[in-house]
């Protein structure tokens, strides 16, 4: 099944729709639905009408409640892992205002535990300096003061006991000229000073360091539930299980990879040194 990008994000209605037709084609009412599934009446109305996003185990569960039929038991799987996958393209990101990415990015921080970051090419916005941050924008018309506000003020999660975070950046992202070799030190040092916060794991792959298949993006893995890959046009967020797992297991294999604690910090001092 061929989707484009704008797409994705009609088939939560589509699924919707989808399964409430199921539903009466099988002459179940929401309640007795409901019962099947061991779900509340009111949950099977919010999906049918598309004001909650079903999880691939409620699909499920729907279907088997409904007997669907084997080829159609398929269609409505591959809309639901459509309807768990978002695409959000960065034309439309800054139409709403970078700003308010920055809010919603605060959410789901403020409702995780635990983060891997896996960073191939840059240093993401929780590790940056301000000026780093404002280097990162520069491409893009406009003013940023309420970004790069937001940004640094998103940067306090860090220093949360109750959450966990492990971020895995290459030689390259350390390393990446956005900004003068001056600045580029001090944000290394930064990079240094903040893997002695005790909630905090950053490791380094030095270019050295054979790492097997390549990786091809820089993503965010927030705990076991959502997955986000960043590309140059946009976001793409997965909460389907098996993408979602996909990237844990991606982020294990390179996490084997790095340099960690006395090891990272060694390797980022002699970066900036060379900078100096």
């Amino acid at each position: 099944m061929s989707v484009e990008p704008e797409e994705l994000g009609q088939s939560g209605e589509e699924l919707a729709a989808l399964l409430k037709a199921v539903r009466k084609r099988s002459g179940l009412s929401g309640a007795r639905a409901a019962a099947r599934c061991n779900m509340s009446q009111s949950k099977v109305s919010r999906i049918e009408n598309g004001k909650v996003r079903p999880s691939l185990v409620d699909v499920e569960q729907l279907l088997r409640a409904c007997d669907a039929a084997p080829p159609l038991v398929t269609q409505v799987m591959t809309l639901a892992r459509l309807a768990n996958t978002e695409w959000q393209g960065a034309r439309g990101m800054r139409r709403k205002g970078l700003d308010k990415k920055q809010l919603e990015l605060a959410g789901l921080e403020a409702s995780s535990a635990e983060f891997r970051f896996f960073l191939l090419s840059m240093i993401t916005g929780l590790l940056s300096t301000p000026e780093y941050i404002r280097a990162s924008l520069a491409h893009i018309p406009g003013d940023h003061s309420k970004t790069i506000a937001r940004k640094l003020e998103r940067q306090q999660v860090l220093y949360d006991r109750s959450k966990r975070f492990t971020f895995i950046l290459t030689e390259q992202a350390v390393r990446w000229p956005l900004v003068g070799p001056d600045a580029l030190a001090v944000q290394i040092d930064h990079l240094a000073s903040l893997t002695h916060l005790p909630n905090v794991r950053l490791g380094v792959i030095p270019l050295t360091v054979p790492t097997g298949p390549a990786p091809l993006n820089t993503f965010t893995v927030y705990d076991d539930r959502i997955a986000t890959v960043e590309l140059s046009t946009g976001v793409m967020v997965f909460r389907d299980p098996r993408d979602v797992a996909s990237h844990v297991e991606e982020f294990s294999h390179l996490e084997d990879r790095a340099l960690f604690a006395d090891d990272a910090r060694a390797f980022l001092g002699a970066c900036a040194a060379a900078l100096r």
